[in-house]
């Protein structure tokens, strides 16, 4: 049968939905588009934002509107929250909420065996299989593999309701996400991403913890990079920084701030406090020269006064981000926060947006700037693009900051490592402008090293 895979929201739906494609391609099926005739489509939802919500809702009634015949499956976020409303939209048959993910594939094929079997009876047209893993990946676009290692989170900030759509904490065992890794590597994927809930949470069930993990999949697997998804700035093992002297492991974290003010951390149930954060990435910074740190903020959380804001817009200056994610605060039922008085009304939080995000502009610019001239391996997408004009090739560098190789001359080969020395910076498209710096590609990449001085990119 055919069947359409499509997610909302983070890393760890991606890393779920890629475990789903495996699983319907392992027993023969064919993935498709979501906007072709499909006999089954999987909608995976988020719910962090209100905002997420509603598009979970719009994806879903377009999605039946364009597959009005097909089984509809929804699971997810949005649809563990709030499952009766989820199964009452038109055209959905089937919610598998977040318990039952891991087991999703088993339960849509027993639900719907007898459809199915009828589907399949009278569909005397010969389709070919999709192959697990990697060409699944591959056909969407994508050349690097979302790997989840845990799922659910022990801590409570007072605004998250992923906390109570995920459920308790619990990793995967070290040696299912080492079988992973290879199954895709030998598949050909060069990268992959750990994603969770809070995997720096990993691990406490068999005794160790997310560098315990590291250090096994670094013995036990060759997949030349291996990147962190979201990590939260507490609770970091000491034995995590001399991880990164190996250059498989690359050098950037997500690191989600929230505020740069202690009394809304406070408020919000944090667990790292503003001089605590500037002390962990220093210390990270000392280990790994060349380390990437980027954020998470929320803006106009309930009561953050102007005082409170302008500490954040300070703290995010002087610790020279080189990417943050701004969101505006989003009100979910069930949590504590949904419950605080002083609501900062919508028109203040978008202003607030926009101001963050001006200043995140500029650090990023002055971030990206100071590559030029330095070497470094960029894992080269499959698609090309368009930049100026000529036709490129995209990629990210170790630090994950994203490049365009040129299509024409030495053009590199889709999916491959090489590399490449940062010419110049395209300040509209954020992106570093690389030139090949050897012919060949290479299986290990290198962290970023200094060479010649760089030259000013035109503002």
């Amino acid at each position: 049968m055919k069947v359409a895979l499509k997610s909302l929201g983070c890393r760890l739906n991606e890393a779920e939905l890629e475990h789903w494609a495996a699983g319907f391609g392992a027993r023969g099926h064919q993935l498709v588009e979501v906007t072709d005739r499909a006999d089954l489509v999987v909608i995976n939802t988020c719910a962090v934002t209100a905002e997420a919500v509603k598009k979970s809702r719009q994806l879903i009634r377009r999605t039946q509107r364009h597959n009005a015949t097909a089984k509809l499956v929804v699971s997810g976020c949005y649809a563990s929250l709030q499952p009766r409303e989820a199964g009452q939209l038109p055209g959905v048959d089937l919610v598998v909420g977040n318990p039952d993910k891991e087991r999703l594939v088993d339960i849509v094929t027993s639900t719907f065996a007898e459809e199915f079997a009828e589907e399949l009876a009278v569909d005397t047209m010969p389709v070919a299989a999709t192959e697990p893993g990697v060409n699944a990946l591959f056909a969407r676009g994508r050349n690097r593999a979302f790997i989840k290692v845990q799922d659910g989170c022990r801590h409570k900030c007072t605004f998250c309701i992923v906390t109570v759509a995920r459920g308790a904490e619990r990793s995967r065992p070290a040696p299912a996400v080492v079988d992973e890794i290879n199954r895709v590597h030998a598949d050909g994927v060069l990268e992959v991403i750990l994603t969770g809930v809070h995997i720096g949470g990993y691990g406490p069930e068999s005794g160790t913890d997310l560098a315990g993990l590291l250090k096994t999949l670094l013995a036990e697997t060759d997949i030349p990079r291996i990147r962190l998804g979201s990590l939260e700035p507490w609770n970091i093992p000491d034995a995590f920084f001399t991880l990164f002297e190996n250059p498989r492991l690359m050098p950037h974290l997500h690191l989600p701030l929230q505020s740069g003010s202690d009394t809304v951390l406070r408020r919000m149930g944090r667990r790292c406090k503003q001089a605590e954060f500037a002390r962990l990435a220093g210390t990270l910074k000392e280990h790994v020269p060349d380390l990437n740190i980027t954020t998470d903020i929320i803006a106009g959380f309930p009561g953050e006064t102007a005082s409170e804001w302008q500490q954040t817009l300070d703290f995010c200056r002087e610790s020279k981000f080189a990417h943050i994610h701004v969101f505006p605060y989003s009100a979910r039922a069930g949590t504590y926060a949904a419950t605080l008085p002083e609501q900062v009304p919508a028109a203040i939080k978008k202003q607030r947006c926009r101001e963050l995000c001006r200043l995140g502009q500029q650090l990023k610019h002055d971030y990206m700037r100071q590559q030029l001239g330095r070497r470094f391996a960029v894992l080269v997408e499959n698609d090309t693009g368009e930049l100026n004009g000529q036709q490129v090739y995209f990629g990210y560098s170790p630090n994950y900051l994203r490049c365009a190789i040129p299509a024409s001359g030495n053009a590199p080969r889709p999916n491959s490592i090489i590399e490449v020395q940062a010419e110049d910076y395209a300040a509209r498209n954020a992106v570093l402008i690389a030139m090949p710096g050897s012919a060949g590609t290479t299986r290990r990449p290198r962290s970023l090293l200094p060479d010649a001085p760089g030259r000013h990119a035109p503002s």
